[in-house]
């Protein structure tokens, strides 16, 4: 157990808290600013959902990185419990975590093909995760 509590990897999932944190952040900055803040502060019963392009390439990259967030926490915890925190399996976890932080700005300036990119780095580097626990 001591090893896992040692795991790079722990700090790497703290830094993701912060990264799904920045997505929630952006999300909300971008639909208040289009449907103010009175609409924000609310119980928003009347269902209405920002139109603009910005705030909705920002909900719809939060809900991208909350699709393959759960894997990574899994695979990085994983990791670090088998004592595997190191070599592919850390490379793996970093390569997950760059690429999510460079599919931010992708989407969000509607960039496609490279955010396409992105999103397949990020794939690449939970499998790489997946490799260094399995084998």
């Amino acid at each position: 157990m001591e090893a896992a509590l040692a795991s790079p990897l722990l700090a790497l999932v703290g830094w993701s808290v912060v990264l799904l944190f920045v997505h929630v952040m952006l999300q909300g900055m971008t639909a208040t600013r289009e449907l103010g803040s009175a609409w924000n502060a609310g119980p928003r019963d009347e269902g209405k959902r920002p139109a603009g392009a910005l705030a909705g390439r920002a909900e719809r990259a939060s809900t991208n990185f909350r699709e393959t967030y759960p894997a990574f926490v899994a695979l990085a915890l994983a990791l670090a419990i088998a004592g595997k925190g190191e070599g592919l399996g850390l490379a793996g976890a970093w390569t997950w975590f760059g690429f999510r932080i460079a599919y931010i700005p992708l989407y969000l300036a509607g960039i496609p093909y490279i955010r396409s990119l992105a999103w397949l780095g990020a794939g690449v580097g939970l499998m790489m995760m997946f490799v260094a626990l399995v084998f």
